[in-house]
């Protein structure tokens, strides 16, 4: 039998798939890793720790599957996006990796956006925030002139896992899409935004499709874990990307509602024109040719966990949502909006703070529950809208993954304040299973995703949106939208006054 692996690089631990010909999951294993966090916002890790859960995970598999050592015909990547890894002219690790949830770089995305204007957005397609990894570069330039005069090649998380398992340096575009140094359009690194900042063109990597075969694993590994044969591996993809793939969004009437701590809500783009003025993010795809837009709600599951653990604490989720279909839709009158911890899109704003509005003395606590939940999706929603103004996209069909897809009476409302029909994956395993579909195609298993997706995406549950229920979101939804400008001044104040 065949196999291939997807490895998935993320922020708390690699997570392995072995994954066959058919699309069959064999086994999947995971390996953990320490976040370090020497100061508030500063959030960071030891590339050396990746590489160590790598071999964790690969010596895992092949214990469970040991035919693996003879069968295998690719590994590939998906990856935590952003992430700073600086090394030296001999490759190693200058120190360590910056992470895409560290909030240290503020004032150096002022300055990105100052010093770059309307060329950042027509150039990379996206406006600076502190995620990205140019304001990290920045930030060391800043801080460490010590450690950047060290600097000979910089990589992403995923990228430097193919160093370390291959020998070779290199990053592909998915990734590189989301440096904020990459010519989206022309899929080159930006000459104009290099020398802005005093980048040295030669410290950035050759750029490679996510299919790419970018080398063989190296032969201390190879005989390590005892391969008979020469191991392919292939270049991988940016985390989310490889989710979007794994739940079979390879066309452009097709989105994806994901509902993790964060929520993103993420679409197929054909036409590289398009352009959404920095209000979504646009980047390069794994596809190839093809790119994805998508709109980020900051605190979309964390909303859920955060009302659980302050109202429910000793009850399971399952708990606290039972009765919430015995709510009318709208709560009747109770509005949450989810900027728990800020919000991304569509206002960028890190001082906005959480609501509930219209609190009744008839409201109950289940009441509060589904409006958190309408919260969610209508700020998911948000996203949405800003792909129908700027683009005109239409879907035929949302697949609905994380926290989001694991309870009916939520399914259906996202079916209804979406306006779309909304399904479900019968195995879903994010990021991972689009590093295994990578592997497989890069092995030539199959000629394209759309082909792949076919064989190893299958779905299960359908939710149509209900009429009436469309109509009443609609309007709540209108509401729902003027709360973000009524409230912001104070919100802000609020911040000032802590």
């Amino acid at each position: 039998m065949s196999y291939v692996i997807g490895l998935d690089l993320g922020t708390s631990g690699l997570k392995g798939l072995l994954v066959n010909k058919s699309g069959e999951i064999i086994t999947t294993v995971t390996s953990e890793y320490p976040l370090i966090t020497p100061q508030k916002g500063y959030s960071e890790q030891e590339p050396e720790a990746w590489y160590i859960a790598a071999k964790q995970t690969l010596e895992k598999i092949i214990k469970e599957v040991p035919d693996v050592t003879s069968q295998l015909e690719g590994i590939s990547f998906s990856g935590q996006m952003h992430s700073l890894v600086l090394l030296d002219k001999r490759g190693d690790v200058i120190r360590n990796a910056i992470l895409w949830n560290d909030v240290r770089t503020t004032k150096q995305c002022h300055r990105i956006t100052n010093e770059l204007g309307e060329k950042l957005i027509d150039i990379s397609k996206n406006k600076a925030l502190e995620g990205f990894t140019l304001p990290k570069m920045l930030w060391v330039q800043e801080h460490e002139p010590e450690n950047w005069a060290k600097v000979s090649t910089f990589l992403l998380p995923k990228d430097y896992l193919g160093y370390r398992l291959t020998g070779n340096m290199q990053m592909e575009y998915s990734d590189a899409a989301g440096t904020l140094l990459l010519d989206i359009e022309k899929k080159e690194w930006s000459p104009e935004i290099l020398k802005t900042f005093q980048i040295d063109p030669k410290i950035c990597p050759p750029l490679v499709e996510s299919t790419a075969q970018i080398g063989f694993l190296n032969e201390e590994l190879k005989e390590q874990f005892q391969f008979e044969q020469d191991i392919p591996i292939f270049a991988g993809g940016a985390d989310n990307p490889s989710a979007a793939v794994g739940a079979g969004i390879v066309r452009p009437h097709q989105a994806m509602a994901s509902i993790g701590t964060s929520g993103v809500f993420l679409t197929y783009e054909e036409d590289k024109e398009k352009d959404y003025e920095g209000h979504l993010h646009f980047f390069n795809h794994v596809i190839p040719n093809a790119h994805y837009s998508m709109g980020v709600t900051l605190a979309a599951g964390n909303s859920l966990n955060w009302f659980k653990d302050q109202f429910a604490k000793e009850e399971t989720f399952n708990d606290l949502l039972k009765d919430i279909n015995q709510i009318p839709v709208g709560s009747e009158g109770l509005i949450f909006t989810p900027y728990i911890s800020g919000e991304r899109t569509p206002y960028t704003d890190s001082k906005i703070r959480g609501s509930f509005l219209g609190i009744d003395i008839s409201h109950t606590r289940t009441h509060f529950a589904r409006a958190v939940l309408e919260g969610i999706t209508f700020s998911l929603r948000d996203s949405q809208e800003l792909m129908k103004k700027y683009t005109d996209k239409k879907f035929s069909q949302i697949v609905s993954v994380g926290g989001g897809a694991k309870n009916q009476d939520w399914l259906q409302m996202q079916a209804d304040i979406f306006n779309t029909p909304v399904i479900t994956l019968e195995t879903e395993q994010g990021p991972g299973m689009g590093a295994a579909m990578i592997a497989a195609v890069g092995a030539g298993w199959y000629p394209n995703f759309k082909a792949c997706s076919d064989i190893f995406v299958n779905y299960t549950n359908e939710f149509l949106p209900i009429a009436e229920n469309v109509e009443k979101y609609n309007q709540i939804y209108e509401v729902y939208r003027e709360v973000y400008p009524s409230i912001k001044e104070i919100s802000h104040q609020l911040i000032n006054l802590e």
